[in-house]
């Protein structure tokens, strides 16, 4: 029998599930960060750093204001407890988990491995190895070969040292063994992983299961989409053949969500046996936008019917919402979009700009308000300001009894028009 959950529940078991249900707590030290990490499996990492690093922030939402140097000592150490790995694209995983992404590491290993600059730089690939193997992890600028001289790679412009790091690391002769701010340092994986993590093996398809199953536990409720997606397998019915195996042994339910739809039919859905239901949550974090809770922009419209773009690379005066908004929760519901930058050198936290989603309740700017004060405190920031850019912007401020500024975009956006967003 199919159960059917209106989608203020999906909403509710899914934030439980990546840890929301949870209190704060007091005193965040590597227990509580570890246990958030296993909660959700996986961070990604992204280069943007207006406000802070997306891999620190979801540890924040989650825990509030924590030392990042903790985090750093884990998955940055020369023998870190988690690495880098393609996981959901450059992602933290466990240690442990490496053995399940080895079949990913084949794969880029038969794409990248013989392919016309592969053959051309066989040699410079020897040398880089030996040169690891000789010297320990290093740095891209601290290896000196011709190359870095000569001419660039064709991968993201970066020079065939690099380019070839790069290709070790994805097909896992190297791993990444810890960053110079956000600078890779690169080490053959026997130099950088335990010996357990190399030697075990996992074939492809059980790899695949363990890792649906994971997601499954992760999301708490989701369709086939969502569960590929927490790992970007492209593999729908290595995918789908997993679920069933759930769904035999009762790990998984058969679920349908008030809401979501596929071609105008109610989408397959599964719910973990072992999900939270909260009849209430009284969430209130700020998200990255490669948050698990929204990063697949079809879930998070699915599930807070919030329609979601980043627009760093959208021309100024087009932009509707601010260079890098960030979604706001609030009690159960994404409330809102905050677009945040960290001026260090005056240390303040402006925010560039302040949207409400429909339906954001009451007492929206007072929670959001104060988690801006955690998170300015988080980042060392002894002010807030606020500028005139947004729906929100006034009521936060009133609320941050803040100063205001003005931003290079506010002319031309001040007349953007709200989010248009369903019922719930």
């Amino acid at each position: 029998m199919t159960t059917t959950l209106r989608r203020a529940d999906a909403r509710r078991i899914a934030l439980a599930a990546q840890g929301f249900a949870r209190a704060r707590p007091e005193m965040v030290g590597t227990r509580q960060i570890t246990g958030a990490l296993h909660r959700m499996r996986i961070l990604q990492i992204d280069s943007v750093n207006v406000f802070a690093r997306s891999h620190y922030m979801p540890l924040f939402a989650r825990l509030g204001a924590y030392d990042t140097g903790l985090l750093d000592k884990l998955a940055f150490s020369r023998r870190p407890t988690w690495v880098e790995s393609w996981a959901h694209v450059a992602s933290l995983v466990s240690v442990d988990d490496w053995p399940l992404l080895q079949f990913r590491r084949d794969a880029m290993r038969a794409k990248y491995g013989d392919d016309e600059w592969a053959r051309a730089n066989r040699p410079l690939l020897d040398w880089l190895r030996d040169e690891l193997a000789a010297r320990g992890p290093l740095r891209p600028a601290d290896i000196d070969h011709d190359a870095r001289s000569g001419s660039r790679g064709s991968w993201w412009g970066w020079d065939d040292v690099k380019n070839g790091l790069e290709r070790l690391w994805l097909s896992g002769d190297v791993a990444i063994a810890g960053r110079r701010g956000f600078e890779r340092r690169y080490g053959l994986a026997s130099d950088v992983l335990p010996a357990a993590a190399l030697q075990t093996s996992v074939p492809r398809v059980a790899a695949i299961a363990e890792l649906v199953r994971r997601a499954a536990v992760a999301y708490g409720v989701a369709t086939a989409a969502d569960l590929a997606d927490y790992w970007r397998i492209r593999d729908r019915p290595v995918v789908l053949a997993a679920i069933r195996d759930l769904v035999d042994t009762g790990e998984l339910l058969p679920v349908e969500v008030e809401g979501w739809l596929v071609a105008g039919r109610p989408a397959k859905a599964w719910l973990h046996r072992d999900a939270a239901r909260p009849r209430k949550l009284d969430v209130a974090a700020i998200l990255t936008p490669f948050d698990p809770m929204v990063w697949f922009r079809d879930r998070a419209e699915r599930l807070f019917d919030f329609d979601y773009r980043i627009e760093i690379y959208t021309p100024a005066p087009q932009r509707r919402f601010g260079y890098y908004s960030l979604p706001v929760v609030v009690g159960d519901d994404v409330v809102g979009r905050l677009d945040l930058k960290a001026d260090r050198a005056n240390s303040t936290l402006r925010v560039q700009s302040a949207w409400w989603e429909q339906g954001a309740p009451p007492d929206a700017a007072d929670r959001v308000a104060e988690e801006l004060r955690t998170a300015a405190r988080w980042q060392g920031l002894e002010r807030v300001t606020v500028s005139r850019w947004g729906d929100a912007v006034d009521a936060i401020a009133g609320a941050l009894r803040a100063e205001r500024h003005d931003h290079p975009d506010d002319r031309a956006n001040v007349n953007a028009p709200p989010p248009v967003r369903g019922g719930a």
